[in-house]
């Protein structure tokens, strides 16, 4: 049975491979994506990036509603939206979380997190990394 895996990124992560090296990484965000579909060909990847928080609440409840996975790294939205969280909590998808940094490592303000309590697991600090141990933990479980 083919999965169907949607990989959802908030702000700022279409700058990936540029924007601060060194806590990112030179990966970018197309390199994550061909990793992922190369890593598990048999399932269907939806894989996308917005800078919009209403943008990629739409596309968590279309998740809700046609992934079997959810692996969602929501960047700064992370920090900031209830919004989120509450389509996260209606969102009959499994939930991974993913953050390429390790935030509780980093500025005070990124200790909030309003998408943790709706994930199964969180994997940080991994870099780009993170999304195929994710993909791995979402199909090992």
């Amino acid at each position: 049975m083919t999965q169907q895996i949607y990989v959802l990124n908030g702000p700022n992560l279409n700058l990936l491979g540029t924007r601060e090296p060194e806590i990112y990484g030179a990966t970018t965000l197309d390199d994550i994506h061909q990793q992922m579909a190369a890593a598990q060909p048999d399932s269907q990847i939806t894989f996308r990036q917005t800078n919009s928080e209403g943008e990629l609440i739409d596309w968590v409840q279309e998740a809700s509603k046609q992934a079997d996975i959810l692996i969602l790294n929501a960047g700064a939205y992370t920090h900031t939206s209830v919004a989120l969280h509450d389509a996260l909590r209606a969102c009959e998808a499994r939930i991974f979380e993913v953050h390429i940094s390790n935030p509780a490592a980093r500025e005070p303000f990124r200790s909030t997190n309003y998408v943790a309590a709706c994930a199964e697991a969180c994997i940080a600090g991994f870099g780009a990394r993170g999304y195929l141990m994710a993909l791995d933990a979402a199909l090992d479980k």
